[in-house]
């Protein structure tokens, strides 16, 4: 006697599979078939990216001369004379320090938009989603900015005192904490992007959908709050000094703003070149997208935990050892 096939034994079809599902800007509802290979592979460049990464590079080499080329003299060896200069300082350093891990997220969240009809409609589609993510970053740098203005000067971030193998500094300390969670929070919605744990903004998502996006930017503005990048401690001691909240602000946002308008160039060219062909590539399997999302927020994410929160303590000597490349 044949037994009979329960809903759960019978192969998949129009009528009993369940249908993709949108949830938020970040989660399409098409998940890739080897969603943990994907993870892996994403984990392990996150974690090879940070044996590679070279700080003296991308703040020195890079940030330096962006900065110096821009205002035309040496960014730090030049004391930074009134509002008008410091306003001036904030937003060629935040360009000078575009080329960072943040970005990459930004990246991955800017994904879904390729694959829109139409030319110029990709760039407005590129456009919403970055305003929205300014809106975010502002307000983290605005609130942040204020209260540097207002009580700085007893703020870890103010101290110029040379850390010590063995000890953690409290700037040190503020650091670990907002980078381990920023980068917790971008493994999370990388995971949500692969369908491997509930989108965080299912419900939110609805009335708002703006709202992944938004707290992306906040992400990203909170890198302000641990940012070791020696042009923006620069800016920081001027504000904290300047005992001005509404000048910390202003100085804060523009420093943000500034970190993305290079960001919001390369994504609108990307709209623009971006052809039928890949639209079409796109389009044939929706997970693509959320393998790219999701392979852009989890590098991103395990880069920022593991360099802020496990590197850090084997170059202070309080862990063995970590791998770390030659030129790093």
């Amino acid at each position: 006697m044949t037994r009979p096939v329960t809903a759960e034994q019978r192969p998949e079809t129009g009528e009993n599979r369940r249908a993709p599902r949108a949830t938020s800007t970040l989660v399409n509802g098409h998940f890739p078939r080897r969603r943990w290979l994907v993870l892996g592979l994403s984990a392990l460049g996150g974690f090879l990216l940070t044996i590679v990464w070279s700080a003296e590079f991308v703040d020195s080499t890079i940030g330096d001369n962006v900065a110096n080329t821009l205002l035309g003299h040496d960014a730090k060896e030049t004391p930074i004379a009134g509002i008008g200069a410091g306003i001036a300082f904030a937003f060629v350093s935040g360009l000078a320090g575009t080329f960072t891990a943040c970005n990459i997220a930004a990246f991955g969240a800017m994904a879904p938009m390729l694959g829109t009809e139409g030319r110029w409609s990709r760039v407005r589609h590129t456009f919403t989603p970055l305003l929205w993510l300014a809106v975010g970053m502002t307000a983290v740098s605005a609130t942040y900015g204020a209260v540097v203005g207002l009580v700085g000067t007893d703020m870890p971030q103010f101290s110029t005192a040379q850390s010590t193998a063995g000890t953690l500094s409290a700037r040190s300390i503020q650091s670990m904490v907002v980078f381990g969670v920023i980068g917790l929070a971008m493994t999370y919605l990388g995971l949500a992007a692969l369908g491997l744990v509930r989108d965080p903004f299912e419900r939110i998502a609805r009335r708002y959908p703006n709202a992944p996006m938004v707290f992306l930017g906040v992400l990203i503005g909170g890198f302000l709050i641990g940012r070791p990048f020696g042009l923006f401690r620069q800016l920081f001691r001027d504000a904290a000094e300047s005992g001005n909240p509404l000048y910390g602000a202003a100085a804060f946002i523009l420093q943000s703003l500034g970190n993305i308008l290079i960001m919001a160039v390369i994504f609108a060219a990307l709209a623009l070149v971006s052809g039928t062909r890949l639209r079409r590539w796109l389009a044939a399997r929706p997970a693509r997208i959320a393998v790219i999302t999701a392979v852009a927020l989890i590098v991103a994410g395990v880069f920022t935990f593991l360099y802020w929160d496990v590197r850090l303590l084997a170059r202070r000597e309080i862990i063995p050892w970590y791998p770390t490349a030659p030129w790093s």
